[in-house]
């Protein structure tokens, strides 16, 4: 598109570039950080993660010292507006998407936001910087909110947590592994207490520890102070005659090709969500299936019935390979026992 065009120009006439663009930077990052290189030209990013929260600068330079293992967030400030207003005010998600339009937070055709793709073009930039591998969004695995009913809300609330929409991503002897989806979150979690459209990001070095970075993540205001903070670090390595360091931490040449992560041997506790019919042994299929898949359940509550004949079933998981849990859902695909899609959320560790 036209800012990949104008960026490409850019560089390639050996200009700085200040952006805000995520979504280039995900698909298109390493080349454009290749071409800065050559030209001897500055690309700076800032503003492309989490608005005027500094988390680009801090995992570059704060962090270089450290091995990361871990880099998670809330990373779309539209998606926790919405999941904050449905647990404050106890409304489901069509109805809260609605105010968050009129009020400017969701735009008119907000699938990008509540799908969770914004949130994953900014976790490959984190991903690339914090374990010096190549931004691979097509590697990052997506769930959006759309599924999250009031319901679910007050259930995470009962277990002492709070749904929150997470950007995940961890480099392990298996491989990277990235997901955005959301999550139950307990409430001894930094993550749990970021409310509204605050984004907050949370980094993990062997030698800091625990880092979190967090404050307003959009808005003219936040964004503005990014883009002139990158400004300010262009002019002043002008000033010093010195050449832009590497966009991305090291050289592009160097930034590795990430091999993703098996999904289904990563092991933890899960909330698993079904609308079912009110009638004997829906409890009892469900159950099966869990035992045939190898899932064990650490609690099981089922609801009062709707006014439309339907109960909720809620479900704890014990530790376990995902891999099971998504073998259990398969076994109950087309179960005339349900009435709607099962939700799926992990139990944030």
């Amino acid at each position: 598109g036209p800012a990949l065009t104008l960026a490409r120009a850019t560089l390639g006439g050996g200009r700085g570039l200040v952006t805000a663009n995520k979504a280039m930077l995900a698909h298109h990052g390493l080349e454009l950080a290749a071409l800065a290189e050559e030209r001897g030209a500055a690309l700076k990013f800032e503003a492309a993660v989490a608005g005027g929260v500094p988390v680009i600068k801090g995992l570059r330079e704060g962090t270089a010292a450290n091995e990361l293992s871990r880099v998670s967030g809330i990373l779309n400030g539209t998606c926790n507006f919405i999941l904050s207003k449905m647990e404050s005010e106890g409304r489901d998600f069509a109805e809260v998407l609605a105010e968050a339009q009129a009020l400017g937070y969701a735009e008119a055709d907000p699938t990008f936001d509540i799908d969770g793709i914004d949130a994953a073009h900014k976790l490959a930039i984190l991903a690339s910087l914090s374990f010096g591998t190549r931004p691979a969004f097509g590697d990052v695995a997506v769930q959006g909110i759309a599924q999250v009913l009031g319901a679910d809300i007050a259930e995470a609330a009962a277990l002492g947590h709070r749904v929150r929409l997470v950007g995940i991503a961890e480099a392990g002897p298996q491989g990277l592994f990235q997901r955005v989806h959301p999550h139950l979150v307990p409430l001894d979690h930094p993550l749990a207490h970021v409310t509204g459209s605050t984004n907050a990001v949370v980094a993990e070095g062997d030698f800091v520890g625990r880092l979190l970075f967090q404050g307003a993540g959009a808005g003219e205001g936040p964004t503005a102070s990014a883009v002139v903070a990158d400004l300010i670090d262009i002019a002043r390595e002008m000033d010093r005659g010195g050449q832009a360091g590497a966009p991305f931490a090291m050289p592009a040449a160097m930034l590795s090709e990430p091999t993703p992560a098996d999904t289904g041997e990563r092991r933890g506790r899960a909330y698993l969500r079904f609308t079912v019919q009110d009638r004997v042994g829906v409890l009892a299929e469900i159950a099966a299936a869990m035992r045939d898949a190898g899932v064990s359940i650490e609690s099981l509550i089922q609801r009062g019935v709707s006014a439309d004949g339907h109960a909720l079933v809620a479900i704890v998981t014990h530790d376990g390979p995902e891999r099971c849990v998504a073998q259990a859902l398969e076994r109950l695909r087309g179960s005339q026992s349900l009435a709607g899609q099962p939700l799926w959320m992990p139990i944030l560790a």
